[in-house]
């Protein structure tokens, strides 16, 4: 958080005087954004409590009114008609969970610990609310004649109650809270586990020789984090921009099998941070709570509210892949073994060599290589590459404001137009891991879209955080291709939430079913290779000279490289997330032996028993993809069949991007996905684009 010197010059007690919760009135920043600089870490838990009480409030207004039930008293009679009306609670809770992802501190962790069952007894108050329940009920029954997004909300609505528990008896409910009160403590626990454990361990090199095969980008970062860490020498780490570049290309084998082995046993160390009954406690945790709520298993619970619909739905996705894809990674694995081997030695392939013989038969095959394209690279020209790709594709553009708070010096923020010139969106940009800020990368939203009772269209205020590259003193952040894939990837992400065009903020951006809404996020990955879009921005940082044709070319040639071994690598985490949720029965298994099982058909050669992936693996554990994980692989289908479509018509044809704005990125869960993607399409996707984009089938 920003520091209290930011606050102004007065003494301590007029600024005790005067001072008030900024959560508690009107913003007066930009575009009402959040006033990240004046926000103290005691107004969290005060916002908290005031935001319950004004829901209550709410709930006993609602349930003694007099008035015959109908849609518009009971489903949408939130106050909006009053002046600066808003969500108290969904106000300081946005703001809060985002920064304990992104910018956490102790104090947060703890306050979340406090707060986190506070907030699951809240929420089951009202959904579990009786009385509530029964007015929904009826209006389910006898509404008047709604509009067809209107019906869905009060779909949404009803079958929401319902899937919360709201059929249940007494005892039932009873139960029910006590399952999701601890199922979220947990989940809170595991990812706090995981930060600790992620940023605990550092690789300290002091001598020189052991940098050997390293580029001099991954030297110049480890030096700039050493002396960070007031340190002689070099300092790697487990984040990625570390951790990528040193396994690909150090040559010291010992120290790759230290870093590997360090981040790949992440949570089943004998300490505080373990996560191995964290883990069985969860999935045994949502097995009840689906089963008390009439389901068989928790998958077929989440199933029944996606576009798979169910499991055997799941399961012929993935055991299509592993048809499709397996033999290919066969040849390509052996093709891996054989080009580290010599007439004098056969090292066995351990995981810790696939990336640095990987890079190796790379190079050899295609003469290319992540550092030869890093200083096109450059940090400043992908953002105005990126932007400028979305101006070109819809005629929208970015204008950074300084006026709009942020909540680190690394995070830039954005004001989005439109076509026409009119405000559109807010888009903050973090770039750079630290300390307090989680691994991975993803887009969430400190404020949704829609359409008050005024008629006045409140527009979103969407972030991506990622951990690209960091600038060192003598060079920018000069990125990877990969890097640049993820920001598109989540760049996407944003996308679909700056479109969004929805009267109801639950319906809107990418309150979408999961299986539908890494569509745009991976539909704009596949730009990354693409010459005319290269062509905008990579350029060398300095001379200045465009990428090379050739290089391009061998970008191109080379972008299916171990593709087959890629894809079943995400096939082996959807199978593993299916076969903790499948489970009938108390899961009461080893974790680390079970997982190897559960992935088998997916994994080609021997399985390692002292690594585990399961207790990292937030996405099924602490990210709500639990029994969701397929969902990657189920939109990689519709992005490759949507983007053939763009490659028939020309990449940047803006009337292919005007439809695909007006059909998918801009109706939110206004309507069935399959039904958004064959308007924009025409028909259902098959599976035929993918297996030709990644070369399994011939064009």
């Amino acid at each position: 958080m920003m520091s209290e010197a930011t606050m102004g010059q007065q003494g301590p007690a007029e600024q005790k005087a005067e001072r008030k919760n900024p959560f508690f009135e009107p913003y007066n920043t930009p575009h009402d954004t959040a006033p990240f600089d004046r926000i103290r870490m005691e107004d969290y838990e005060e916002a908290f409590m005031e935001g319950i009480r004004r829901d209550k409030e709410y709930l006993d207004k609602t349930i003694n009114n007099p008035a015959k039930p109908s849609f518009d008293n009971t489903i949408i009679n939130k106050d909006d008609d009053s002046e600066g009306y808003y969500d108290l609670l969904d106000r300081v809770s946005t703001v809060f969970f985002n920064l304990l992802s992104a910018e956490t501190n102790d104090e947060m962790d703890a306050l979340a610990q406090k707060m986190s069952p506070i907030l699951t007894q809240h929420a089951n108050d009202m959904r579990l609310n009786e009385q509530l329940f029964e007015r929904v009920r009826y209006v389910h029954r006898h509404h008047r004649k709604l509009t067809p997004e209107e019906k869905r909300l009060l779909d949404d609505c009803y079958q929401g109650f319902v899937r919360s528990g709201a059929l249940l008896s007494k005892e039932g409910k009873d139960r029910l809270r006590q399952l999701t009160e601890e199922a979220s403590l947990l989940g809170l626990q595991f990812s706090q586990n995981l930060l600790k454990e992620n940023k605990a361990y550092t690789l300290h090199i002091t001598d020189e020789q052991q940098l050997d095969g390293l580029p001099q980008t991954a030297i110049d970062a480890a030096a700039e984090e050493a002396r960070q860490r007031q340190l002689e020498g070099w300092v790697f780490t487990l984040d990625a921009p570390s951790y990528s570049p040193f396994m690909t290309y150090s040559t010291q084998r010992e120290l790759r099998r230290q870093m590997y082995m360090a981040y790949n046993t992440k949570g089943i160390h004998d300490n505080e941070n373990n996560n191995l009954e964290v883990c069985k406690r969860l999935i045994n945790l949502r097995r009840e709570i689906a089963q008390l709520l009439g389901y068989k298993t928790y998958a077929d619970y989440v199933l029944s509210r996606r576009m798979a619909k169910n499991i055997r739905g799941v399961y012929r996705l993935l055991n299509q892949l592993v048809d499709a894809y397996k033999p290919t990674a066969e040849k390509e694995i052996a093709e891996l073994k054989k080009s580290c081997s010599t007439r004098r030695q056969k090292p066995a392939l351990e995981p810790w060599d696939m990336g640095f013989y990987s890079h190796k038969l790379k190079l050899k095959k295609y003469n290319i290589d992540a550092e030869m394209l890093r200083p096109y690279f450059q940090l400043d020209k992908v953002i105005s590459g990126v932007f400028g790709l979305a101006t070109r594709l819809y005629g929208i553009t970015f204008q950074e404001n300084k006026d709009i708070p942020v909540y680190h010096p690394d995070v830039k923020a954005y004001e989005v137009f439109d076509r026409d010139g009119s405000y559109l969106a807010v888009f903050y940009a973090d770039f750079h891991p630290r300390k307090g800020k989680q691994g991975g990368a993803w887009m969430t939203q400190y404020q949704g879209q829609w359409i008050d009772r005024k008629g006045k269209n409140v527009r979103p205020h969407v972030s991506v955080v990622m951990n690209l590259t960091k600038p060192t003193p003598d060079k920018p952040a000069l990125l990877t291709l990969g890097e640049v894939e993820t920001f598109l990837h989540e760049f996407g992400h944003a996308l679909h939430g700056m479109f969004s065009n929805c009267r109801f903020e639950s319906l809107s951006g990418t309150n979408v079913l999961w299986d539908f809404v890494e569509l745009p996020s991976q539909f704009m990955e596949n730009f990354a290779v693409e010459k005319e879009f290269l062509r905008t921005f990579a350029f060398h940082y300095e001379t200045g000279k465009p990428l090379p044709d050739e290089l391009i070319h061998r970008i191109v040639r080379s972008r299916n490289f171990m593709a087959a071994t890629a894809c079943l690598r995400q096939v082996s985490f959807g199978l593993l997330d299916m076969a903790y949720y499948t489970k009938k029965d108390e899961f009461t298994d080893d974790i680390i032996a079970f997982e190897k099982q559960a992935w088998a058909k997916a994994i080609i050669g021997k399985q390692r028993t002292d690594t585990c992936m399961t207790t990292q693996f937030s996405h099924i554990m602490a990210g709500g993809y639990a029994a969701g994980y397929y969902s990657y692989k189920w939109a990689e289908v519709l992005d490759a069949d949507a983007f053939a479509v763009f490659k028939r018509h020309g990449i940047f044809n803006q009337k292919t991007a005007q439809r695909f704005r007006d059909c998918i990125l801009s109706r939110g869960a206004t309507d069935d996905p399959m039904t958004l993607y064959k308007n924009f399409k025409g028909s259902e996707p098959t599976i035929d684009a993918l297996l030709k984009r990644n070369g399994i089938k011939k064009k």
